[in-house]
């Protein structure tokens, strides 16, 4: 499991100041069928900055963040802050989860059912699961491995994974989202593929010599890569691996 940190957000402004945000509706915080809101925070051109689960804690929120996202995540929040009334602090909690039967106060992971169960307190932890064969088995990204900088969020499946509205209205980076949606047609993105041998985790794939994307979680013989859609096709390299994709 990542290493995760909790911040608490709070202050009458503090939903209003997500919603204009962030990727997802957070007027779905708090509603019995809802529980965790999963979201990202873009640049002003779109690209991923950090993605994260909130969860309403009576008026306040809290935000589960990658580690070695969060203090740079909390100096972004208090830039936008400006003269709204939020008050952004990091916690002591921290994360369990598993697949199992789920505890009393554990809330749904909303990227996927199989994707089990997420409590806040002061004990951390996991149930063993084997989470790479699960992410890799609905090709759900991960902080810093498939998601970073050059991300694009339509590219790494968070419309299939809950993690952007298109109704909500306006957020940082809404704009080229939206046009990606609407206007364009994605000739690159996140794709299941079967490995046969196996590559180092941002191994470059290629398609009859040429670059057609790179190699990045890998479990059971199959794999998440980013592919060029157009090159993405037949038998393909990465390292000493040969990739194909899958149907």
């Amino acid at each position: 499991m990542s290493d995760r940190r909790i911040l608490r957000l709070s202050g009458a402004d503090t939903r209003s100041f997500l919603q204009g945000l962030v990727t997802s509706n957070v007027e779905r915080l708090g509603d019995p069928d809802s529980g965790l809101v999963y979201a990202a925070l873009l640049t002003p051109q779109g690209k991923y900055l950090a993605d994260f689960f909130l969860a309403a804690e009576g008026d306040a929120v809290l935000l589960d963040v990658e580690a070695s996202l969060a203090d740079g995540l909390m100096k972004r929040l208090n830039m936008y802050r400006l003269r709204a009334d939020v008050q952004v602090g990091m916690t002591d909690l921290q994360v369990k989860r598993g697949t199992g039967t789920a505890p009393a106060g554990a809330l749904a992971d909303p990227r996927h059912a199989n994707m089990g169960w997420r409590l806040y307190g002061a004990e951390g932890g996991d149930d063993g699961s084997d989470w790479d064969a699960i992410r890799v088995a609905h090709c759900i990204p991960e902080t810093g491995i498939e998601l970073g900088p050059d991300s694009y969020i339509l590219e790494a499946g968070f419309e299939a994974l809950s993690g952007v509205d298109f109704r909500k209205g306006c957020y940082v980076g809404q704009e080229v989202t939206a046009r990606m949606k609407h206007k364009t047609e994605l000739r690159k993105g996140l794709r299941r593929v079967d490995v046969a041998g196996a590559a180092p985790v941002g191994t470059e794939i290629t398609a009859d010599g040429k670059a057609a994307g790179t190699l990045f979680t890998q479990s059971g013989g199959k794999g998440i890569a980013y592919l060029r859609f157009d090159r993405a096709k037949g038998e393909m390299q990465a390292g000493d691996a040969r990739i194909t994709l899958q149907a």
